[in-house]
């Protein structure tokens, strides 16, 4: 799961980067046909490049192993137990399959809609009559709707346009058909199915669309003499809002853009270079997030022999049923094999032949180290000698009473199972890696609503004379033409106080995401250290599997870590991020 959200991460930073790319560099060039495969690039390296990881492993030297010691005396067996305890399971929310379900249902839905899209068109198009001419297939149909084209479909109505007008609109259509750009309007719609929760995508979507437009426009103004008369067609179906979806359609709700866009002088090659400014950023991106550090220690096969040869746990372990024999036995073996005296005295047993009384003298060398003494008239319980050979070869002795032998004993990091009298079972302790901060998310919240539009006032464009000869109708026109406009931006909201609005909470937001980032970055830090630390101690106190268990650690380490860059990146170009919705919102607004 946590990969997914990487991968989605990755993604929608790769997604912004493209847009504003386009947004801020290409809008407004007249390279069309460039901006087309530039913003069709920008999908499809938001799918693979994520999935391009380059692995750098670097050898590093392996830190010595130290064995583990106890230095305890006089042991209270309550501290060497190890205690097992049972947790009460709790109800614990999922939140990853919560997360996915809200996703799958999403997706569902748009799946839906499109399925719908598509059941629509066909509708429109089954069982009407097809004229072939050259590549192109041209239906007219009744219905009132917008001219669209679909592969090498063209669909329209003659009866609600000139024949000037219907002119206009098929050399339009047929750009759209000859290009194929129902091919970039659906790979655009599966993009937003997929990648529905992400907002940049819909405004991708729509850069798309309407630079679909944009090429339509200006290869068809090639072929028509009458440049004006093409604008005059586009004006007279803005009111047009009955459109096909999946389609190309002749109307577009960004007319004064495409008409700005008609006469706007063509661009200087050399802006031609724009294009590449998305390269160095790319190659930062992989430099910071598509590369992959692994440590790995050299051969250390030798050092861990000697090691484990020096590092050595012995148990003596006597009880109630213990006879005088096997309590030689004892002495003997930690002689002979530990040089360490052990003299046991003052036995004394019961009717059934049970231990009652002992007294067991541990000497090494010249001095006294330990004694164990029990009297009474109950049966000894189990007792037992630890003996630990550290690896510059000084031995430790500890002692067990009161049963404490029978149980599993921590000394060090391992603990310690008594399996008869001198073959200890050694267990490592389980050992926790620190958990990471949770980093911060960016504060949400209602946002102001715009102000309200009241269609109604709305202007309506004047109407062109059937006889563009007529000197006196075109003037008039122009004339009502040029008050249209004038209403038109005197119809355009004032949006500063909506705006000033919006910067203030998005301002708050900031400060607050910013203090839990400065949070987030020392909890990180210190992360950073505990994880050393961890690491440090895996490789001093573990035993054979000591060179995995790092390995996998400095491994969960780097992965940590780059989580953590990537967040930080991530959070950076979501504030970025919000403040170019407000800018498009606010053109959005005005078009």
């Amino acid at each position: 799961m946590e990969a997914l959200f990487i991968f989605i991460a990755k993604s929608s930073a790769l997604l912004i980067l493209f847009y504003c790319a386009y947004y801020f560099l290409l809008r407004k060039e007249t390279f069309f046909n460039s901006s087309r495969w530039f913003l069709l690039a920008g999908l499809i390296t938001s799918i693979v490049l994520p999935f391009l990881v380059y692995t750098k492993v670097i050898f590093v030297e392996p830190a010595p192993v130290q064995n583990w010691t106890t230095t305890v005396k006089n042991v209270n067996p309550s501290q060497l137990y190890v205690s097992q305890t049972v947790e009460n399971q709790s109800f614990e929310i999922n939140w990853n399959l919560i997360i996915l379900a809200i996703y799958a249902v999403g997706l569902l839905a748009l799946i839906i809609k499109f399925a719908m899209d598509f059941y629509s068109l066909n509708s429109v198009l089954k069982g009407k009559e097809v004229q072939q001419q050259a590549d192109f297939k041209f239906i007219d149909i009744n219905e009132n709707i917008a001219p669209f084209s679909y592969f090498d479909y063209i669909v329209y109505n003659s009866s609600m346009f000139t024949a000037a007008e219907l002119e206009n609109i098929l050399e339009h259509e047929k750009v759209h058909s000859d290009q194929n750009h129902t091919v970039d309007v659906l790979i655009s719609r599966v993009f937003c199915l997929l990648f529905w929760f992400n907002p940049i995508i819909w405004l991708y979507k729509k850069a798309i669309l309407q630079n679909l437009e944009f090429i339509a426009d200006s290869e068809a103004a090639k072929k028509i003499s009458d440049k004006k008369a093409y604008q005059y067609t586009l004006l007279k179906i803005t009111t047009h809002e009955s459109c096909v979806a999946i389609t190309n359609h002749f109307y577009q709700s960004l007319i004064k853009k495409r008409i700005v866009m008609l006469n706007k002088n063509q661009s200087k090659k050399r802006n031609y270079i724009k294009y590449f400014a998305v390269i160095p950023a790319l190659v930062i991106f992989v430099l910071l997030f598509q590369i992959e550090t692994i440590a790995q220690e050299k051969e250390r096969k030798q050092e861990q022999e000697v090691a484990q040869k020096e590092d050595s746990v012995y148990v003596l372990k006597f009880h109630k049923n213990s006879s005088d024999k096997e309590l030689t036995q004892i002495a003997e073996k930690a002689k002979k094999e530990h040089n360490i005296d052990v003299q046991v005295s003052n036995v004394k047993r019961n009717d059934q032949n049970e231990l009652t009384s002992i007294t067991v003298e541990i000497q090494k060398g010249t001095g006294q180290d330990q004694t164990i003494q029990v009297e009474g008239d109950e049966p000894i319980k189990s007792c037992g000698i630890v003996i630990t050979t550290q690896n510059n070869g000084k031995k430790k002795i500890d002692i067990v009473t009161d049963g404490g032998i029978d149980e599993p004993m921590v000394i060090g990091n391992r603990i310690v199972e008594s399996n008869g009298a001198n073959a200890p079972i050694v267990r490592t302790v389980p050992m926790t890696p620190p958990t990471p901060p949770t980093p911060p998310t960016f504060p949400g919240g209602p946002m102001p609503a715009a102000p309200p539009v009241d269609m109604s006032k709305m202007p309506k464009p004047p109407v062109a004379p059937a006889n563009k000869k007529d000197k006196v109708a075109m003037a008039k026109f122009e004339k009502e033409l040029a008050d249209f406009e004038k209403k038109m931006e005197d119809f355009e909201p004032d949006m500063s106080a909506f705006e000033k609005q919006v910067e203030e909470i998005m301002a708050k937001r900031e400060t607050i995401f910013e203090k839990e980032m400065e949070k987030y970055e020392v909890a990180m830090e210190k992360f950073s250290a505990d994880m050393d630390k961890y690491s440090n101690e895996v490789l001093d106190k573990y035993g054979k599997d000591s060179k995995e268990y790092e390995k996998s650690a400095k491994i969960y380490e780097q992965e940590m870590r780059q989580h953590e860059l990537e967040m930080k990146q991530h959070e950076k170009k979501m504030k970025l991020h919000e403040k170019e919705l407000k800018k498009l919102e606010k053109e959005s607004k005005k078009s």
